[in-house]
């Protein structure tokens, strides 16, 4: 079953957004070579939020570590402290929309 990371981060949300889009297009096509299912980045006046899904856990730790550009980026937002990446499961709850 797959997973969903997220990875939230206090930053200027702005300066991603000015992010070079090659560069930007470059890390999702190799996200994708590691397996990512889904990503999009959501921001609001002091956070990055960046929820994908991946087929597990690992995958996404192999792409990460192998994409130090995402450093970079999160340093150019004004990140003050370290992203905190967390992974989440699908519960069962019979109630699922969409």
């Amino acid at each position: 079953m797959s997973v969903i990371m997220t990875m939230r981060v206090a930053g200027d949300a702005a300066k991603v957004e000015l992010e070079d889009h090659a560069l930007m297009q470059s890390i999702a096509a190799k996200a994708k070579e590691h397996g990512v299912i889904s990503h999009r980045f959501y921001g609001n006046e002091k956070e990055i939020l960046v929820v994908d899904e991946w087929p597990d856990e690992e995958s996404f730790r192999r792409f990460f570590d192998a994409t130090p550009e995402i450093g970079g980026i999160i340093e150019r937002s004004g990140a003050r402290a370290e992203p905190d990446v967390t992974f989440w499961r699908t519960l069962d709850t019979g109630d699922a929309v969409g």
